[in-house]
C-alpha cells in the first residue's frame, strides 16, 4: 500500500474525488495544509471534509517552501511518502518541489512553474511555434495602454496567475482596460494568502468554440484520453456553463487540436502528470489558451469516467505514485456525458430555486443545488455557480442539449423578491 501526501486542495469536486480515487486504489495519504479551518468549513455533507480522513493531518506553512521542504524532509523517514500531489493550482510547483527533494516521481519543477504562469506560458510556447494568441505583457498601465495601441482592440486582460477565469476580461477601448486593471489591482493577494505577481497578460481575442484535450504524459509518452467540449458565457466575463465529453468533432478538427496540445505539453517539458489543455477552434486552426498540469475540473473527469471508465483522479495518483495507469476504455453504456452549470442571475440571498422536479429525469446521473440562504455572487467567474446538473446518454453528442434543457428550467428566486 502505497502513501500519497496531498498539499493543499481545492474544496470543489476534485477534493472529493481525489481522497476517494486514492482510497479505491488501494493506497493511503497524508494531508498537509496551513489552514485546517478553511477544510472545516468547506464539508460537502454533514460528516468531516474526506480530506480530514487522511491518515495523518500534518499543519505547516504552506505558502513557503523553505519552511515546509525541510519540514516534510524530517517527517519523511518516519512517514514514508511514495508521492506527492495537489489538486489546486497554486500548490502544483510546491508539489513538485517536493517530489524532487524527496526524490519522488513527479513532473520537472520548472516544467510546473511555467505551465502555471501564463505568461511564462505564453514565451515558451511562442518560442516553440506552437500556435496562440498575438500577446504583451506589462506591470504598468501605462505599458498595457502601449501594448494595447499596438495590438488593437479588442483585446483580453488576464492575471497570469490567477485561476477559475477570475479576473479575465474582454476589453475594447481604453477605458475598459482601465477599468479592468483597476479591479486587478485591488486583488494583490490570491484566496491562499500568495502574494501575486504584478504582470498582466494581454491578449488578442480568439474567436470560435473552445474545447479542451484530456492527456496523460508518462515516461515521455503523451496518451490523450479525449476531447470535452466547453460553452463559455457571461460577457465581457469568460465564465464556463457547460462541458460534454467527448467533444463533437469531425475528424480533421480532432486530430488538430490533439496535436497542437500534444506539441504544447512537449514544448513546455511536462512529464509524469495528467495535463488538462485549453484551445480555441479559431478560422486559423488551434489556438492554446492555457495548459494545466493536473487533470481538469469542473467535473470534466466524471464525465470522462461515466463514458470511458477512466477515472482520471484515480490516474492522477498512480502517476504521482510512480505507477504506470491503465488507459484503456471500457463500454460504460453511456456515449456522451455532460454537465451544465446554473450561473446567479445576480447577487443576493437566494429564497428558493424552483423547477427541481425535472431532476428526476433518469438521464440525470448527479445533481446539486446550493441551499436556501447562500448569498449568490456576480456571475464573472466559475467559482460563483450555484449548481449543477449532469446527464449522460447513449446517443454521442446527445448529452449536452438534454443538461442545458434541464438547467434552463430552474428557477432562482431571491429573500427579497419573496418579501
Amino acid at each position: 500500500m502505497s502513501h500519497l501526501l496531498l498539499v493543499e486542495s481545492w474544496v470543489g469536486a476534485m477534493s472529493t474525488l481525489l481522497p476517494r480515487a486514492i482510497n479505491e486504489e488501494g493506497h493511503r495519504f497524508s494531508f498537509v495544509t496551513r489552514d485546517l479551518q478553511h477544510y472545516l468549513r468547506s464539508a460537502p455533507g454533514t460528516g468531516p471534509h474526506p480530506l480530514l480522513g487522511a491518515d495523518n493531518v500534518l499543519t505547516c506553512e504552506t505558502n513557503d517552501p523553505e519552511v515546509l521542504l525541510p519540514h516534510l524532509e524530517r517527517l519523511q523517514p518516519v512517514l514514508g511518502f511514495d508521492g506527492v500531489a495537489t489538486s489546486c493550482d497554486y500548490y502544483l510547483p510546491t508539489a513538485a518541489k517536493i517530489a524532487q527533494r524527496l526524490g519522488l516521481p513527479g513532473p520537472a519543477p520548472e516544467a510546473v512553474e511555467s505551465a502555471c504562469a501564463k505568461d511564462r506560458t505564453r514565451r515558451a510556447l511562442h518560442e516553440a511555434g506552437v500556435p496562440g494568441p498575438a500577446f504583451a505583457l506589462a506591470e504598468t498601465l501605462r505599458g498595457l495602454e502601449e501594448a494595447a495601441a499596438a495590438m488593437g482592440f479588442p483585446l483580453v486582460l488576464k492575471p497570469v496567475d490567477l485561476c477559475a477565469g477570475m479576473f479575465v476580461r474582454r476589453v475594447d477601448d481604453v477605458e475598459q482596460l482601465r477599468a479592468a486593471f483597476a479591479e486587478l489591482q485591488g486583488f494583490p493577494v490570491n484566496a491562499r494568502g500568495q502574494q501575486r505577481s504584478p504582470v498582466v497578460l494581454l491578449e488578442e481575442l480568439l474567436t470560435g468554440a473552445e474545447v479542451s484535450v484530456e492527456t496523460v504524459t508518462f515516461g515521455g509518452r503523451t496518451t490523450v484520453v479525449g476531447v470535452t467540449d466547453k460553452s463559455v458565457a457571461g460577457a465581457p466575463w469568460f465564465v464556463e456553463t457547460g462541458h460534454m465529453f467527448p467533444a463533437a468533432l469531425d475528424d480533421e478538427t480532432r486530430d488538430g487540436v490533439i496535436s497542437t496540445a500534444v506539441a504544447a505539453i512537449e514544448a513546455l517539458g511536462l512529464d509524469n502528470t495528467v495535463c488538462h489543455t485549453e484551445i480555441k477552434l479559431t478560422a486559423d486552426g488551434p489556438r492554446i489558451v492555457e495548459v494545466n498540469p493536473r487533470p481538469a475540473g469542473n467535473q470534466i473527469t466524471e464525465l470522462i469516467r461515466r463514458v470511458t471508465g477512466i477515472d482520471l483522479a484515480g490516474v492522477y495518483a498512480q502517476v504521482a505514485l510512480g505507477e504506470k495507469p491503465d488507459l484503456s476504455p471500457v463500454d460504460t453504456g453511456a456515449s456522451s456525458a455532460a454537465i451544465s452549470f446554473l450561473l446567479p442571475p445576480r447577487t443576493g440571498p437566494i429564497a428558493e430555486i424552483q423547477g427541481t422536479e425535472a431532476l428526476r429525469d433518469p438521464a440525470v446521473a448527479e445533481w446539486k443545488l446550493k441551499p436556501v440562504g447562500h448569498r449568490a455572487g456576480p456571475a464573472t467567474s466559475n467559482n460563483n455557480y450555484l449548481g449543477h446538473v449532469m446527464v449522460t446518454s447513449d446517443r454521442p453528442g446527445a448529452a449536452r442539449p438534454h443538461a442545458e434543457l434541464l438547467i434552463s428550467g430552474l428557477d432562482v428566486r431571491y429573500a427579497e423578491d419573496a418579501a
